[in-house]
């Protein structure tokens, strides 16, 4: 293994005793949930039920859907069992009140859970973080285990069960397999950002286990609705802004939404595709919601999405994939948007050069 982030064996096996002493354990993650949130909860769920006797305990709790291209990693009993805020937050709350176990995955602050933030604040259960984004908020949880240096929570979960006193070693439950290798294939674009000799030593593992990567890529990569495809080109014919200092910038409003009866989790990917381009440095991504835009950034290495989206977006993540949001002029429209991304993204590069 390259490079393997420490683990210390003592907060493992204190994981494990949480989990095996618990009645009610809630899995965790970041509100609009993409493949690793949602292949690290459910790899997380499986195993506590398969390893430390949970059974029968553990509720997957999101707070908004699964975006259409990951259901193919739930069973139908455990989409059934899944408890979702925006599809029934009385039910949801409850349950999470219930819990004396919470474990957070894919997030490094609890803001990030979406509606029962606060909830989960105040809950007196005990509170485990999973995680590879920059600057967790150690001091909201009882356990962290955080590498920024790992590809994705999926990695760093792997890792960790690994881990465990239960006798896990290389010999994870099966059902954790797809869940593990489709987290880590999503959020490094299928290889192409964020990939260490450790990430490739663990997806080596993951196939020599029995993951399923030909399945994962079908489901993942070529299931999208026609309407993804035809929004996509538009956007990149009529909707593609670059600046001069090779900022990429594309608005997606909410009357194109509409037009093309886009869902969310739809433009997933969206932002990466200026980056095939010679001259562009960053790719930055729009899309209007109530009262604001919701911002993704890529960046080639050597420039800073973090940066770029700490600095101008309220927002941050990882060095060359993070997110944020931008909340406009009354009045504004696209142009303006355009204008002041193209502006502030200029404004960056520039002084980045320097």
């Amino acid at each position: 293994m390259h490079n393997a982030p420490y683990i210390s064996p003592a907060d493992a096996a204190s994981f494990e005793a949480c989990a095996c002493l618990a009645s009610k354990i809630g899995i965790v993650t970041h509100t609009r949930p993409d493949g690793d949130a949602i292949g690290s909860a459910l790899a997380m769920k499986r195993f506590l039920e398969a390893r430390c006797g949970a059974a029968g305990k553990c509720s997957l709790l999101l707070d908004t859907e699964a975006p259409g291209q990951v259901l193919f990693l739930f069973s139908p009993a455990e989409l059934g069992e899944t408890f979702v805020h925006a599809r029934d937050p009385e039910r949801t709350a409850a349950c999470a009140a219930g819990c004396d176990l919470l474990v957070f995955l894919d997030i490094n602050t609890l803001s990030r859970t979406g509606a029962l933030a606060s909830q989960y604040r105040e809950s007196g259960a005990r509170k485990i973080l999973v995680d590879h984004h920059l600057d967790p908020e150690r001091a909201s949880f009882d356990l962290v285990f955080s590498d920024t240096d790992v590809s994705s929570t999926c990695e760093l979960l792997y890792l960790l069960l690994s881990r465990f006193p239960c006798g896990a070693g290389k010999d994870l439950p099966e059902e954790c397999l797809d869940p593990l290798l489709t987290g880590i294939t999503t959020d490094t674009n299928n290889f192409a950002n964020s990939v260490s000799g450790m990430t490739l030593s663990v997806v080596s593992e993951l196939l020599d286990a029995g993951a399923r990567r030909e399945r994962i890529l079908e489901e993942i990569f070529n299931r999208y609705p026609e309407r993804r495809i035809r929004l996509m080109g538009r956007l990149l014919d009529r909707g593609l802004t670059l600046t001069e200092k090779g900022a990429a910038i594309m608005v997606l409003d909410r009357a194109t939404v509409a037009e093309f009866g886009i869902l969310d989790g739809e433009t997933e990917g969206f932002v990466n595709i200026p980056l095939a381009i010679d001259r562009v440095k960053m790719s930055l991504f729009f899309k209007q919601e109530e009262g604001k835009y919701r911002v993704s950034i890529r960046s080639k290495k050597g420039w800073s999405a973090n940066r770029l989206a700490v600095r101008y977006f309220a927002g941050g993540g990882h060095e060359q994939a993070s997110g944020g949001q931008l909340i406009p002029e009354p009045g504004s429209g696209v142009a303006e948007v355009i204008a002041l991304a193209c502006r502030y993204t200029d404004e960056f590069i520039a002084h980045e050069e320097h």
